[in-house]
């Protein structure tokens, strides 16, 4: 399993924007697929974004297209999420995840290691 670690979250109004940043501490040639789940007050955790090891491919739950972007760099064990143009309905725990997969992933049940959390918070 991997150790994740999210930064980047904080509270901001309405039409403002966060970047997400996710570090993986993995084992050399390691490959796995990551996404980014959100988890709101009385809801269950959804998949926001995902994106296969070599990220040529990328998927986006229909709330948020156009308005995030998911991407990598491996080479620094980072992946990232900008989001902008936030809605309060954005207003959750974001969570980064990572899968033993390296195609793209969109079951929850398809990722084996998760990191803390991070709180974003968009103000009306």
């Amino acid at each position: 399993q991997a150790h994740l670690a999210e930064t980047g979250g904080g509270v901001v109004q309405a039409g403002g924007s966060l970047n997400l940043s996710c570090t993986a501490s993995v084992r050399p040639n390691d490959a796995y697929a990551m996404g980014w789940f959100r988890q709101a007050p009385g809801k269950g955790r959804e998949l926001v974004a995902a994106i296969s090891w070599q990220g040529d491919s990328t998927y986006y739950d229909d709330s948020v297209k156009v308005r995030f972007t998911i991407f990598r760099e491996n080479w620094k064990n980072t992946l990232y999420l900008q989001m902008t143009n936030l809605r309060p309905e954005d207003t959750a725990v974001y969570y980064c995840a990572a899968s033993l997969h390296t195609t793209l992933r969109m079951s929850s049940e398809d990722y084996n290691s998760w990191g803390q959390g991070t709180q974003v918070t968009v103000s009306s």
